[in-house]
């Protein structure tokens, strides 16, 4: 219990017995939901199997607003979790020990100060949030969702790795990726951030002035980008939603930014371009 509390990782015992647990039919059924997951192979789908017990076995995961989380929704966040620490340590995802899951989107009051230091307060939509030594709030209307390289869950996981190493500035910890210099990942994360921005500009310039930019209209424009334009949000954001791209529809990216994409494989130790061919 006091591992629990604290945010460690389940015993050896409790993921094995979680795993037991786990319906192979319902293992394949989540699987085959998400076609980025249903590519993998026997060996890696034994391995996610592993790393699901281990974050069902480790983490509480509760509903919000009256939702009845079921096993099926469980397993369903736990494999899409996983995916991204198929080849690294599951303590990755330690310090903290609960998701919570609403019906849908849901509503995050925020405070900002401009340059002026004037404050200014607002309510947010999200469909996900990750906090720093606190829990993954995921909409599970959203988590179900894949289109395009949009995933949530992979997102919010994404930030978890970006926050055990610190700040959330895009730059998880590479203290077990010999092969990759810090220096190397801030100059890439940079310049291919810079290079984002510099295609939503354009993109953005592009756009008719009777197009509303907030528009279903507009997406024919913002399609146009290798991943969602709320990764030019800041490094933390572009590293978040590179992510999910990198996962779950990876070519735009690689093709765009082909030294991120190299990045993001040497970091996670996976190739989805290969593997979703």
């Amino acid at each position: 219990m006091l591992r629990w509390l604290k945010g460690r990782g389940a015993r050896p015992s409790a993921v094995a017995e979680m795993q037991a647990r786990i319906s192979p039919e319902l293992w394949h059924q989540v699987l085959r939901a998400h076609p980025f997951l249903a590519a993998l192979d026997d060996q890696e789908g034994a391995q996610l199997l592993a790393r699901s017990a281990w974050l069902l076995a480790s983490k509480s995961i509760n509903g919000a607003q009256g939702l009845d989380v079921t096993d099926a929704m469980r397993l369903s966040i736990a494999a899409q979790a996983s995916l991204p620490i198929l080849n690294l340590t599951p303590s990755l995802y330690e310090g903290w020990n609960e998701i919570i899951v609403y019906p849908a989107g849901f509503r995050i009051p925020r405070s900002r100060q401009d340059a002026d230091g004037v404050v200014h307060e607002y309510i947010e939509d999200a469909a996900g949030e990750a906090w720093d030594g606190g829990p993954v709030i995921l909409s599970w209307e959203d988590a179900q969702l894949s289109d395009g390289g949009f995933n949530v869950v992979i997102h919010e996981f994404a930030h978890k790795l970006d926050l055990q190493a610190g700040d959330a500035d895009g730059m998880p910890s590479l203290a077990a990726h010999p092969d990759i210099a810090p220096r190397a990942w801030r100059r890439v994360l940079e310049d291919s951030l810079e290079r984002f921005i510099a295609a939503l500009d354009t993109v953005e310039a592009a756009i008719p002035p009777d197009v509303d930019p907030e528009s279903e209209e507009a997406d024919a424009w913002y399609g146009q980008l290798p991943m969602d334009p709320y990764a030019a949000t800041d490094e933390a954001e572009f590293f978040a939603v590179s992510s999910e791209h990198f996962f779950v529809d990876p070519w735009p990216m690689r093709d765009a930014l082909p030294e991120w994409y190299a990045m993001l494989r040497a970091y996670y130790r996976q190739d989805p371009a290969e593997r979703l061919a």
